[in-house]
């Protein structure tokens, strides 16, 4: 019997993971709105721009765009310049669903066996990270910068850099020389690496 009982509250518990069900069609924090509430137009600055230097994400989660809010779904536009990567990075609470718009990419996650999935992206190819996985995505064209659109399942996806979560806190240097069997001067390298 309790053994069921676990079963049956691991499985609401799954079931009600994600985005909180709003009462409303939408969540808004004054009465009176109109269509401009519903439009987003910080993405109006990539019409005609010039590509960046290094990798850049703009991103319409629910805190660039608080109407987002109960919707569940954010979206990112990802510039990737010749050569540039998105480093290895998780989104703690949605999937990434990402479409190429123009270029190539080498895109991948590895699961939680440790098992890598890998793959080639060419223009028109959707590719999905599942929730929470480590994945990245690299740009390794030397000639072509490349575009991607992601959608996530949730308003506020959350991003979380593994580099910079390991290698730029607090953490004791002690757990990471442990932890990655190195040096503290090979810590204190790859640390100074991500500065600036």
């Amino acid at each position: 019997m309790i053994l069921h009982l676990i079963f049956t509250f691991a499985i609401l518990c799954i079931a009600t993971a994600g985005d909180p069900n709003i009462l409303t069609d939408f969540v808004t924090l004054n009465n009176t709105i109109d269509a401009n509430y519903f439009t987003f137009i910080g993405m109006r600055q990539l019409v005609g721009g010039e590509y960046p230097t290094t990798f850049k994400a703009l991103k319409v989660s629910m805190n660039e765009f608080p109407t987002l809010n109960g919707q569940s779904v954010s979206y990112a536009i990802l510039e990737f310049p010749v050569g540039s990567i998105n480093p290895v990075h998780i989104h703690p609470r949605a999937s990434e669903l990402m479409f190429l718009v123009s270029g190539s990419l080498q895109v991948g996650f590895v699961d939680t066996s440790n098992k890598l999935y890998k793959q080639s992206l060419q223009v028109g190819d959707i590719f999905v990270f599942p929730k929470g996985l480590l994945h990245f995505q690299y740009n390794n064209d030397t000639k072509e910068p490349a575009l991607a659109i992601s959608a996530f399942g949730s308003a506020n996806a959350g991003t979380q850099s593994i580099p910079t979560s390991v290698f730029n806190t607090s953490i004791f240097g002690g757990i990471l020389d442990a932890s990655f069997h190195a040096t503290r001067t090979t810590i204190r390298k790859i640390e100074h690496g991500l500065e600036g």
